[in-house]
């Protein structure tokens, strides 16, 4: 019986950019199955006290070095975006509404290149437009999306479902109930799915 990973992300962290870019390699080696997790990361650090590496200059310093050298091992390309912080609820209500939808996974490409590798200032609505457009997504139905009670409860639960389990970060994974924060713990991902 194959295993599965729930992968818990936001669009705003770039180690939640990170884990995308090997968990489905990760995944399939394994021969194991995603569960993607769209939540909203500001919603769990406001429950959980935690704050963005980023707010501590130091460590904010430390984290983008260590992210450049995880880019590298990755083999993939990696730019600190200049307008972050951004706010991902729109984003993340996105992911949430495209969840179900055939082009879920050419949703996150477009969010995430847009986010960590073309440094566009996705907080801005007009932008966003023109980011899933050019995605070949109409923006329209993107803004209807959103806006729809179901997606943004959809969200909610999700966000409040992974505080309830003990998430405090993204990326987060659960394999077989146990918890594993942070890009940089996909080596033990890996394992744990092959056991």
């Amino acid at each position: 019986m194959s295993k599965t990973v729930e992968f818990f992300f936001d669009f705003g962290s770039p180690t939640s950019y990170l884990a995308w870019t090997q968990l489905p390699k990760i995944a399939a080696a394994a021969g194991a199955t995603i569960v993607w997790r769209p939540l909203l990361l500001g919603g769990v650090f406001k429950a959980t006290g935690n704050q963005s590496p980023a707010e501590i200059p130091v460590k904010g310093r430390y984290m983008n070095q260590d992210l450049a050298r995880f880019a590298k091992r990755y083999g993939v390309p990696l730019r600190f975006n200049p307008y972050f912080p951004i706010n991902t609820l729109h984003l993340m209500r996105g992911a949430a509404g495209y969840q179900d939808d055939p082009r879920f996974h050419a949703y996150l490409a477009a969010i995430f290149q847009a986010m960590w590798v073309d440094e566009k200032p996705m907080g801005r609505p007009e932008v966003v437009a023109e980011v899933l457009a050019a995605a070949g997504f109409d923006p329209a139905d993107f803004e209807r999306r959103i806006g729809d009670e179901a997606v943004k409860e959809r969200l909610k639960a999700t966000t409040e479902e992974a505080i309830g389990r003990g998430v405090f970060g993204a990326p987060s994974f659960f394999v077989d109930g146990e918890l594993f924060f942070g890009q940089d713990r996909l080596d033990f991902i890996a394992e744990t799915l092959t056991k």
